[in-house]
């Protein structure tokens, strides 16, 4: 059960250059992904672009071929109602699973808010959460 509500994120690891972030997005165009969220964090000398993407498994083997360092990880995705206090109901509902985020990131359409976010175990997560009456994403439905 736990394993339809894994979203599969992408990870690419970037220089902290000019330039590269435009790299990165011309390769994703040219592989043909469309990106429903993303994110970017910076470390010492690099950065990485977290991105949820429409086709993950193929956008992986795509930009492996191209040369590109990515990685591919598990998140949950919670929906939000995009409202203020929105965030509040989320975060307060995954502290009370007493559940600890690594990071997290959010995005909104008119259709749908949701928020991302990456914990150490997502399986016992995921369960906690739909044990709670807590709505869980699946990967179809981002």
């Amino acid at each position: 059960m736990a394993k339809e509500h894994m979203i599969k994120q992408l990870s690419i690891f970037i220089n902290n250059e000019p330039g590269r972030l435009a790299q990165i997005a011309a390769a994703l165009k040219e592989c043909n992904v469309n990106m429903k969220a993303f994110n970017i964090a910076e470390s010492s000398g690099f950065g990485v672009f977290r991105a949820i993407v429409d086709e993950p498994d193929r956008a992986l083997k795509e930009l492996n071929d191209k040369g590109i360092v990515v990685k591919e990880t598990n998140v949950i995705a919670i929906p939000m109602i995009d409202r203020p206090g929105g965030l509040l109901d989320v975060a307060k509902a995954i502290g009370e699973a007493n559940i600890n985020i690594e990071y997290g990131y959010a995005y909104s359409t008119k259709d749908l808010a949701a928020f991302f976010f990456r914990v150490d175990d997502a399986d016992a997560a995921v369960k906690k959460l739909l044990a709670s009456g807590i709505k869980v994403l699946k990967g179809n439905e981002v």
